[in-house]
Formats: structure tokens, sequence, C-alpha cells
């Protein structure tokens, strides 16, 4: 059991300042006061034998103030804490359209979790699952969000001082859109692209297309009136299939977006990615669009690209990532490299916020604990990095999920954007040349230490975790497979893919059952089909070369 003072050094955030006077204090009563001396959102609480005492910037303060007081509980250790944020925006972007969409419920209590932790932001990001009207056949497999749900989570951020943003991708990313052919003549590229060596289906729309903008305006037309956030996030990034020398027609398309009626009156966000290769355009955007920089890896340049949108007078924030998709088990270290980058740059840099982002690449497999940690570091670092770039994570956060999720550094293989020791379970066809026998060893001694750390834990965070570490145990052990042969699938021994092929299947009955405790039915299929197919890969010996793309249809069934 915590004492008072382990209380202290549990506070997520810490806090800038912190002067510890000794001796333990029931909390009777608090004296409020509202002082000029302090920044917006500040506060000083001090705790001694005459009661507990908030000087206040303003309401917000209080409220932040009250925020670390609970999380001291009572008796509470004498201390006088003075502090305030960082950055004006401290947010959460969750991924909600890569299969996994949250029941109402867990969604809510994510939101307490963050309010506690002094996130004032929260962002769901749309591609096909909220529940449009005139657009059933998109979303009617995807247990999508509805708008009365919508209300009614807007309403319980607003009671726990959060903003919900929309965060609608109105140019790339619209895969599940263009693969029907009612929308398919709105693409770009029809009949797809190649990338990375596979071919894929269209993903981006055509911003010529007077078709496609009026598709888009009247996406926007009815879902941004439902949130009473001023702002909204347009999306704009990776749009494949549009060619550089064709820039000029993607300011366009912003530009025609921010007129909108939905849109002229609020701040507009779009993804920096295209940006960032094209800064010559920045001056043409309207004044009302802020450029979210997003990165993902440890070495993500920052403050470069913060220091190119301080000198076009643009407004700016920060997006790292909670480093989980595609690694199962997450990227810890990663994490907080990234993480620590991403707010110094924008302290540093002038930004305004930050957001951290939980993508749900190729399945949404990750399990909560493991997104949590990237949502307390982002919490705890965009509020005041000065204090927090070093905090014990362990006292707030599931230790099993902080261990296990540096599996991923027992190889010397580090890959972007995903955990090399999985990579092979996502594609399937690749080679496996890069990991040693050696390696494999290390992980699976890693995994054996975290897993001990759940015992004798049967909460759904436990099992989420355990189910994570027997998928990547199953990777290591079809790696190791592999590695006797020449690197294919099919060189593992008949025996053993017999072996891996059972183990495929009961991870997905497992992860079907896990994923009905805090998530919607719709998108499961899409999900599990990962294992599905693995278990077919491993008793024919060998998956479509272009698998994921375009032999599996992108709806949300099992694959054919």
């Amino acid at each position: 059991m915590m004492t008072a003072t382990d209380r202290l050094e549990a506070l997520l955030p810490l806090p800038r300042r912190m002067t510890r006077t000794g001796g333990e204090f029931t909390i009777d009563s608090v004296d409020v006061c509202q002082v000029g001396d302090l920044p917006a959102e500040g506060y000083r609480l001090t705790i001694d034998g005459s009661g507990v005492r908030i000087d206040a910037a303003d309401d917000l303060g209080e409220h932040y103030a009250r925020m670390t007081l609970g999380q001291l509980g009572s008796p509470a250790a004498g201390v006088v804490i003075e502090d305030w944020p960082d950055l004006a925006v401290r947010g959460v972007m969750l991924d909600v359209s890569r299969d996994r969409v949250p029941t109402v419920a867990a969604l809510k209590g994510l939101i307490r979790q963050l309010a506690g932790w002094k996130v004032n932001q929260l962002q769901l990001y749309f591609e096909h699952t909220f529940a449009y009207v005139d657009h059933r056949d998109v979303w009617d497999s995807a247990s999508p969000f509805t708008a009365d749900e919508i209300v009614d989570i807007d309403r319980y951020c607003a009671a726990h001082h959060i903003e919900l943003v929309a965060n609608q991708n109105c140019l790339g990313h619209a895969e599940r859109w263009l693969r029907l052919p009612r929308y398919r003549s709105l693409a770009l590229r029809p009949d797809g692209f190649d990338i990375m060596g596979l071919h894929r289906g269209p993903t981006t729309l055509d911003p010529s297309n007077p078709a496609a903008f009026e598709f888009v305006s009247s996406l926007l037309d009815e879902l941004v009136p439902l949130f009473s956030a001023n702002r909204v996030h347009i999306g704009m990034d990776e749009p494949w299939e549009l060619p550089a020398e064709r820039i000029g027609d993607y300011v366009d398309w912003v530009r025609r977006l921010c007129a909108l009626p939905a849109l002229r009156d609020r701040e507009v966000l779009v993804w920096g990615d295209v940006l960032a290769h094209h800064p010559q355009v920045l001056g043409q955007l309207p004044d009302n669009v802020t450029v979210t920089e997003w990165g993902y890896e440890a070495d993500h340049p920052f403050d470069e690209r913060i220091s190119a949108l301080t000198e076009q007078g643009r407004s700016r924030w920060v997006c790292p990532g909670t480093s989980s998709w595609q690694s199962l088990l997450g990227r810890t270290t990663n994490m907080r490299a990234n993480t620590t980058a991403a707010a110094r740059a924008a302290r540093d840099g002038g930004a305004t916020g930050m957001l951290m982002t939980d993508w749900g690449d190729w399945g949404h497999h990750q399990p909560g604990a493991v997104s949590m940690v990237g949502y307390a570091y982002g919490a705890a670092m965009s509020w005041c990095a000065g204090s927090n770039a070093d905090i014990d994570l362990s006292l707030t956060c599931d230790p099993a999920a902080i261990a296990l999720g540096n599996v991923y550094l027992a190889t010397a293989s580090q890959r972007p954007n995903c955990s090399a020791f999985v990579r092979h379970l996502y594609l399937p066809q690749a080679r496996v040349r890069h990991l040693t026998f050696d390696e494999l060893d290390s992980a699976r001694g890693q995994i054996h230490d975290g897993l001990s750390l759940l015992a004798p834990r049967i909460d759904v965070d436990a099992n989420e975790l355990r189910w994570a570490a027997e998928a990547v145990a199953l990777a290591l052990d079809d790696a190791e497979g592999r590695l006797h042969g020449d690197g294919t699938m099919a060189s593992i021994s008949v025996g053993q893919r017999t072996l891996l092929a059972e183990r495929a299947d009961g991870l997905g009955q497992r992860h079907a059952e896990l994923w009905l405790r805090r998530s919607r039915p719709g998108g499961l299929a899409g999900s599990r089909r990962w294992f599905t197919r693995l278990r077919q890969g491993y008793l024919d010996g060998a998956v479509p070369a272009n698998w994921p793309y375009p032999e599996v249809d992108l709806s949300d069934g099992e694959p054919t």
C-alpha cells in the first residue's frame, strides 16, 4: 500500500515545482483563492498543518489543483506545489477506423483516466466508422459511432474538462469508401497503384473532381455540428496517388474545404507530412489552418519541422505516437524518445499543442495497457517536459506492459513503425533474414520476465497482455523455423507449420473473446483475419505474394 510520501512520487504529471515540507495531514476542507501571479491554468497547492489552500490563476487552475489533490489522497504529505502547463492543448488521438471501435463505456473509462492526467483534448479518428445517414453501405458492418453517441460523448468530455474534436480524413486513406463501386469514380487512381512492392486498391480522392468535393462536404456538414469544439481535423495525410506536381490541387482542396460553412469559423487542423515536403505552399493556406506535425520514431526531426512552420508564422502542433501499432507489445523506449523530442520541440518552438496518436494499422491488435503507457507519458510531457522526461511510469501504468514493451530491443534490426519480431506476421510472404537465433532466445527470456509481473492477475489488461505475448512468441517460433530454411514460410518443416497453424487458430479465437470485452463487434472479423489467413498460410506453405492487397477484401468480413 502506498504511503503519503509514495503518492507524491507517483503524481502524473509530475509538477514543475514541488517542495516537501514534512508531516501528513488529513484533507477536511479546501480554501480557494484566485490570484494573478500564475500563468493560465496554473495553481499553487499548499498542504500543511493549517489545512489545504489552492491559489489558482483561473477556474481551470483550480480544477487541475483538485486533480492533483485527488492523486495525493488523504492523509496527504505536507507539500507546496506550484504548477502550470507548457502547452495549451494536451491531446490524445484514438484511431477508431482500423477495425477496433470501442464501446461507449470503454471510451468513457478512458476519458476519466485522461482527465485525471490533465489531458484536455480527445480526437476520434474517422475514415468510415461514423454512421453517415446516406452511406450505410460503407459502415454497415463496422459498428460505427452514431450521432447520438457523439453528442453524449461530447457532453461527457466537457464535464471532464476535455474537448472532443472531430477528425475525419478528407483526401487520403479513403480505401474503405473507394473499394465500393458506388464511390470508385471519386478516386484519383480508380485501378489502384503500386507501393513498396505491393499493388493496392485506390486510397485517395481526386481533388480535381467536383463530385469528390461535394462528397467530402456532405460528410463534414453532417459530422462537425455534433461537436461543440471550435476545432476540426480534416486529415490530408498520405495521399499516396497524388504526384508532387499536383501540390497546387492539394492547396486548392484545403482552401475550398476551409471556406465551407462547417469549417470557415473554426480552427482547421491538417497533418504535416505533405507540407513538410512542400514548405513553399505554407503561405498559401488559409489563416485558420494549424499544421499538426507527426512522426513516430525517436529521431523524427521535430525541431527542424517546427522551426520551418515558425518561420512561416503558421500555427503548429506536434504529434508523436504510442509506438504500439504493428508491434503487439509496443516499443516503450522508442515511444519515450519520440515523445520527448516532440514535447521539447513544441515547448521551445512556440507550438501550442501536442497530440499523442494511437494508430491501429493492420488490425489494431495492441492491448489497451500498451497504449495507456504512451497516453500517460504524452500527458506528462505535454504538461511539463522539464519535470517529466525521466518519470517512472511503472508507478502509474502497468509494469508488465512497460517491460514487455521493450522486447523489441532484443534484436539489432530496428524497423520504423513496427517491431522487427512481428513484421512477418503482418507480411508473411517476406523472407526472414534480419534476426538471429540468439536474438530470438533473448526475446523469449524478456517475454518470460515480463509475464512474471502479471501473476496472479486475471483482469482484462493482464489477459490481453498474455495474448499479445503469445502472439509474439508465435512470431519468434515462426522466425526460427524460417532461419533453419531459406527465410520463407514454405521452408518451415511441414510438422512445425501444422503446429504453428494450430497456435494461430487459437490466437484468433482468444482475440475474439478479448475484443468483445471493450470493443464493438464490427471490425472484429477484419482484425482476426490476420490470424485466420496466417493459419491458412501455414497449412498451404505460403500466402499470396501481394497479401494483404488486393486478394483480401478490405471489408469487415472474413477473408475468402
